[in-house]
């Protein structure tokens, strides 16, 4: 496989990084401006596109599903045998599409549905703690994963079967317009759609960094009993960017799918860990619980509304959380489209829905069970600190209630960062895809610009720590850059359709296996 480092497209990189500059050194000199601004422009998108995004969403699990068992989910992406086993596969997926914000939202987020349950549920009730459980599984499951999905099916169908050079939404598009000519109007366009696809992911990330570094931050200073200063997390983020940095450098089969399929045992290791030494018992009942509450009540959580009482719950978390996942599809659907080259559609799909779903359920299940039974038998008040603004501190006395504290902080710790580096070395590889101009099937971007990413991906962040910059208005601003970017989902959907009927809407189901089945024993072109 080749790299590739002489196709630059200086153009995106430069005003790319102006714009992302533009927009901090703006939040930094008019903060409340900007806040406003960026709320303003949330609530409306949110009254807008609100429902349509719930409806979207749902629809895109339908699709999928169907898809799937369709004909044409035996259509391979690519010739050859896959490239990395299903574990380290799945396991890449997983680490690039969650990120350690993850970490953070298994311990606490069944408190925040418990503190103001909708449903019309009762707060401090059986059924606010179940129903806590059932929505933290809902929101990190079949929904989340199918946003990521249904962006990644075009990008590979693009990259790997039609074998259209360009991994980047822009090329998608343009290879969408077929023989169509180039107008300066599309080319202006394109320009834009590059621009969303890299401020989303500052801002995506951005979300990451201000959530987990300071969690970690407090975890690690509560063990050594210092202060979790800026200092300190400048120190955690320089560990972590000189760890990606050097996994990112080195390239995707020596240090990516390494680094994942590390991460994930340990993760699996330290959840196993927690069920035995923990409320075992407790446990496996909440999870088993919700997953049932979830399952029963999927089409309804998928579609809630609230019109009458109007309480804000599908606004504040289930529409918020949708968007959230559209952000970071951009990036995680480039990754997945290069890792997932000899899948079958149908693999593709079913390892991100199930797979992917199947991991969260895990984690959030024994982590968010542990922290539930700390609450419900008064060991530490997680539903008070949460409500109060300090989750860390939550996390911090809910590990310190289990027996050989010190070692599961450690442990926790380093899952922490490694879903990090992770989550910033697959970003950081997308990016450098992007721009890097006509990237083909068995080439990489450059190495040396993959770090670069990687330098700006800690540097921005880091910078607006640093000045005090308000992460929650990125963040609003990073979600608002969501809604643009699902007409330019839904426009590379209809292509994909289009390209699959083209293809192979006269070629029954046994004959597309057949090809299949040949293209798995080809030996791919260098």
């Amino acid at each position: 496989m080749s790299n590739t480092g002489k196709r630059l497209d200086t153009f995106l990189l430069s005003i790319s990084l102006s714009f992302v500059v533009a927009i901090v050194a703006g939040l930094t000199v008019f903060p409340d401006k900007g806040n406003e601004i960026a709320n303003y422009l949330f609530s409306t998108f949110n009254t807008i596109f609100g429902t349509p995004v719930l409806v979207l969403v749902f629809g895109s699990v339908i699709f999928l599903a169907a898809l799937g068992l369709s004909k044409y989910g035996n259509i391979r992406l690519g010739e050859g045998k896959p490239e990395y086993s299903t574990f380290a596969w799945v396991s890449m997926m997983i680490c690039a599409g969650l990120g350690s914000a993850t970490v953070y939202w298994a311990f606490t987020e069944w408190a925040y549905y418990f503190n103001a349950p909708p449903l019309g549920v009762q707060t401090g009730t059986t059924a606010a703690y179940e129903l806590g459980t059932a929505y933290n599984l809902f929101h990190w499951g079949f929904s989340a994963w199918a946003a990521y999905c249904i962006v990644s099916l075009p990008v590979a169908y693009h990259f790997h079967v039609r074998k259209n050079p360009g991994l980047s939404l822009s090329a998608v598009c343009t290879a969408i317009r077929g023989n169509k000519p180039i107008t300066p109007l599309w080319r202006a366009i394109s320009r834009v759609i590059d621009v969303i696809f890299i401020f989303t992911i500052f801002g995506a990330l951005s979300i990451t960094l201000g959530v987990s570094v300071p969690m970690v931050s407090e975890i690690l200073s509560s063990l050594i009993g210092i202060e979790p200063t800026f200092n300190v997390n400048l120190v955690l983020i320089l560990i972590i960017s000189a760890f990606f940095s050097l996994s990112s450098y080195v390239g995707i089969q020596k240090g990516m799918a390494r680094i994942s399929s590390m991460n994930t045992y340990l993760a699996i290791g330290f959840c196993i860990a927690v069920f035995l030494i923990g409320p075992t018992m407790f446990i496996a009942k909440s999870t088993v619980n919700g997953l049932g509450i979830m399952l029963q009540d999927f089409v309804r959580m998928s579609l809630y509304t609230d019109p009458v009482e109007n309480g804000g719950f599908p606004e504040g978390w289930t529409i918020f959380y949708w968007l959230y996942w559209i952000t970071y599809t951009p990036f995680v659907s480039i990754f997945v489209t290069k890792i997932s080259k000899g899948r079958s559609i149908r693999g593709v799909i079913t390892n991100m829905l199930l797979s992917g779903s199947a991991g969260c359920f895990f984690f959030f299940g024994i982590l968010g069970g542990l922290s539930q039974s700390a609450n419900v038998n008064g060991l530490v008040d997680v539903a008070g600190l949460v409500a109060s603004g300090e989750g860390n501190q939550a996390i911090v006395q809910v590990m310190n209630s289990l027996p050989f504290s010190a070692i599961f902080i450690v442990l926790f710790a380093l899952v922490s960062v490694l879903f990090l580096a992770t989550t910033l070395d697959s970003a950081a590889f997308t990016m450098a895809a992007t721009s890097t101009k006509g990237l083909k099937e068995n080439e990489e971007p450059s190495p040396m610009l993959r770090l670069f990413w990687c330098v700006m991906l800690a540097a921005v962040p880091l910078a607006m720590m640093f000045i005090d910059a308000p992460l929650n208005t990125i963040k609003t601003c990073a979600i608002v850059t969501s809604i643009p970017l699902m007409f330019i989902i839904g426009y590379m959907v209809y292509g994909f359709i289009k390209w699959m009927r083209e293809d192979f809407a006269l070629t029954s189901g046994e004959d597309i296996l057949r090809q299949s089945r040949v293209a798995a024993d080809a030996v791919p072109a260098e």
